[in-house]
C-alpha cells in the first residue's frame, strides 16, 4: 500500500516540478511577454476554483473517487499532449486551462484516499507524501538540464513522460473497503455549511488564499528570475530542488512537531517565515550562499502549512464532508489565491524590471495572513492524531 500512494505522490508532484518552474521559460520561449505569461497562469490557475468542488461533488454522488482519480489522470495526458501542435496565445492557454481542469480531480481525491487509507495518521501521511517532494526535486533538476539542453520545447515531452507515469500509477491503487456515505444530499448538505462559517475555519481559509497570493511570483516567474541573474538551467533546477530538500526533512520531522506544537501556531510559523522569506529575496538573489540558505525556509513556507492544513482539514469535516472539504480549500485557497497573485504579479513584473516590487508584494500578503491565523480563534483546540 505504502508503494502505491507514494508512486502516485512522485509523478503528481514531479510534473508539478516541471511545471511549476519552468511553465513560464516554454512561455517566454513561445514568445510571450510577462504579462501574457501573467495572464495565462491566472486562467489556468482559475480553474482550481471550481473544478475541485465539482469533482469532489461527483466523486461523493457516485462513490468512486477512485475513478475520478484515474479519469483525471487520463483526461489530463491527453489534453497535455495537445501542446505538441499549438503555438498561439489562446490556443495553449485553452489547452493548459482544459489539462488543469482534469489534473485538479487528482489531487484532492489522492488526498482523501490517502489519508484513510492511512487511518488519518499525520506520521505516515508525511512520509508518503514526502515522496512527492522527491518527485518534485527530480524533475526540476532534470527538466533544467534537459531544456537548457535541448531548449523549452522539451517541456511537451518531459510533461507528457510524467504524466503517463501518473496514469500508470493510478491503475495501481486499491478501493477503500469503505461504507457508502449517508445519501440524503439534503442532510449532508446542510451539515457541511456551519463548518465553512466557523471563524477558525474562515481565518484559516483567507490565511491560506494570502499565502497562495504570495507564492504568485514565485511558483510562476522564479525561473525567469534566476534567468536573469545568470545562472543555468542547472543551477536554477538545484536552487529549487534545495527548498524542496529541507521540505522532505521537514515531512520526515512533522510527526514530531505535531505533539509538540499547536496547529495554529504552526501555521503562523509558516506564514511569518515565508514573509522574511519573500521580503529577503530581491535582496539575497546575486549570492549563492544567500539564497540557497534562504531556500531552505521552504520547508515552513510548504512542508509544514501544507501538513498542518490536512490535518486541519482532516479534523474540522466529518468523514462524510473530507472530499467536499478538500474540494473546497484547494479549489478557493489554491484558485482564487492562485489566479489572483498570478495576474497581479503578471502586471508588475514588466519582464523582470518589476521584480523587486512583486517579491515585496508577496511578503506583505504572507505577512497579511500570518496576522489574521495569530488573531483567529485561540480558544479553539484541534485535537491531533
Amino acid at each position: 500500500m505504502f508503494v502505491r500512494l507514494s508512486s502516485n505522490y512522485f509523478f503528481y508532484f514531479a510534473l508539478l516540478g516541471l511545471i511549476s518552474p519552468f511553465l513560464s521559460i516554454y512561455l517566454d520561449g513561445k514568445g510571450f511577454n510577462s504579462r501574457q505569461v501573467g495572464e495565462i497562469l491566472a486562467i489556468i490557475t482559475a480553474t482550481k476554483i471550481v473544478a475541485p468542488s465539482l469533482w469532489a461533488m461527483l466523486a461523493d454522488k457516485t462513490a468512486k473517487p477512485l475513478f475520478i482519480i484515474r479519469l483525471g489522470a487520463f483526461l489530463a495526458l491527453l489534453s497535455f499532449s495537445l501542446l505538441f501542435w499549438l503555438n498561439h496565445y489562446w490556443p495553449i492557454t485553452f489547452c493548459l486551462a482544459l489539462f488543469t481542469l482534469f489534473w485538479t480531480a487528482i489531487l484532492p481525491q489522492l488526498e482523501v484516499h490517502t489519508l484513510t487509507s492511512l487511518r488519518h495518521s499525520n506520521k505516515i501521511y508525511a512520509r508518503v507524501r514526502l515522496w512527492g517532494s522527491l518527485g518534485f526535486i527530480a524533475l526540476a533538476i532534470i527538466a533544467g538540464e534537459v531544456m537548457s539542453v535541448f531548449g523549452y520545447q522539451s517541456f511537451t515531452g518531459i510533461g507528457m513522460v510524467i504524466l503517463a507515469g501518473l496514469f500508470v500509477s493510478t491503475l495501481m491503487l486499491t478501493p477503500l473497503k469503505t461504507v457508502t456515505a449517508v445519501k440524503d444530499k439534503v442532510n449532508k448538505q446542510g451539515a457541511i455549511l456551519p463548518k465553512l462559517m466557523d471563524r477558525h475555519f474562515m481565518c484559516f481559509f483567507i490565511a491560506g488564499l494570502l499565502l497562495q497570493i504570495s507564492f504568485a511570483p514565485y511558483y510562476g516567474f522564479f525561473a525567469l528570475f534566476l534567468r536573469d541573474f545568470h545562472y543555468s538551467g542547472l543551477a536554477i533546477g538545484l536552487f529549487i530542488s534545495m527548498g524542496v530538500v529541507a521540505e522532505v526533512i521537514a515531512f520526515i520531522y512533522m510527526g514530531k512537531l505535531f505533539k509538540r506544537f499547536a496547529l495554529t501556531s504552526l501555521l503562523v510559523f509558516s506564514l511569518a517565515i515565508t514573509a522574511l522569506r519573500w521580503f529577503l529575496m530581491p535582496e539575497v538573489a546575486g549570492s549563492v550562499l544567500w539564497l540557497g540558505l534562504i531556500q531552505l525556509s521552504h520547508a515552513a513556507s510548504f512542508a509544514i502549512y501544507h501538513c498542518a492544513s490536512m490535518q486541519f482539514i482532516s479534523s474540522h469535516f466529518s468523514k462524510t464532508e473530507q472530499s467536499r472539504g478538500q474540494g473546497i480549500y484547494l479549489g478557493g485557497v489554491y484558485g482564487v489565491g492562485g489566479a489572483i497573485g498570478a495576474y497581479i504579479t503578471g502586471i508588475i513584473w514588466l519582464d523582470g524590471l518589476g521584480a523587486g516590487t512583486a517579491f515585496m508584494m508577496a511578503g506583505a500578503s504572507a505577512l497579511l495572513g500570518a496576522i489574521i491565523m495569530m488573531f483567529s480563534n485561540k480558544n479553539r483546540v484541534i485535537k491531533l492524531k
